[in-house]
């Protein structure tokens, strides 16, 4: 049975796609570093489905990326799969925001994907198999105003990405990234109901997509021949 790290699975986009991934039979090791009981009602919920661990912790930090692939390794043996879906964001002006603030969204957003990719290519290069999957937005693509910051992290993920396949490719492992539209999550409901309106008539498709069809598209992108790789695929409804 396959293996599949997804962090910050504890809602939104992370939970529906550790939903996706239980549905098909995978092994699960899941993530969250904000809300525990959140986290232990999903764990409780997939449980049904499959096997889940859980490590509750920081993944922007090195020790909590270590110990989600060590957790998943102990308990399966292998890590067939991993997606990098933590992430926050921030809205305002570049100018208005704080050398704290601007640090911790790039901790979250960037170094996360660093670390865990890190501390698992190691297994993946010795069994010449494997996958990773990177979350990203469109704004990575380009800019969005009033989200520099978030959209310069999902940047840097999106050429991370490209120049990690490379790397492993002649390992067979395929390194890959999703550009994602808006989405209906707790991340967009900052925004009033007349700005959600205004934005859902920009968007073609005329509505925002949900967590599970993004999950979806993930799956399939991982389902997909290792030759996909090193690509940053875009899922908008035809927003860009």
């Amino acid at each position: 049975m396959k293996s599949v790290i997804i962090t910050g699975s504890s809602r939104g986009i992370g939970l529906a796609l550790a939903r996706q991934y239980a549905a098909e039979g995978w092994n699960l090791t899941i993530n969250g570093g904000h809300d525990r009981k959140a986290l232990d009602a999903a764990a409780r919920e997939l449980s049904s489905m499959t096997r889940v661990e859980t490590v509750f912790g920081d993944i922007s930090t090195e020790d909590c990326a270590s110990a989600l692939v060590s957790r998943a390794l102990s308990a399966y043996g292998s890590v067939d799969l991993l997606i990098n879906n933590a992430g926050i964001s921030h809205i305002g002006l570049l100018s208005d925001m704080t050398t704290v603030q601007w640090r911790r969204l790039m901790q979250t957003n960037l170094d996360s994907v660093f670390f865990t990719c890190r501390a698992v290519i190691p297994h993946m290069v010795h069994k010449k198999k494997g996958r990773i999957l990177n979350i990203s937005s469109i704004w990575g693509e380009t800019g969005a105003s009033c989200e520099a910051a978030y959209s310069a992290s999902k940047g840097a993920v999106n050429a991370l990405t490209r120049a990690l396949a490379k790397e492993l490719a002649p390992s067979h492992i395929s390194v890959n990234a999703v550009s994602l539209g808006v989405i209906d999550t707790a991340m967009n409901q900052c925004f009033s109901v007349e700005e959600r309106e205004a934005l859902a008539e920009e968007i073609p498709m005329g509505r925002f997509a949900s967590p599970e069809e993004a999950a979806a598209f993930c799956y399939q992108i991982t389902e997909s021949p290792e030759y996909l790789t090193g690509q940053v695929l875009r899922f908008d409804g035809g927003f860009l």
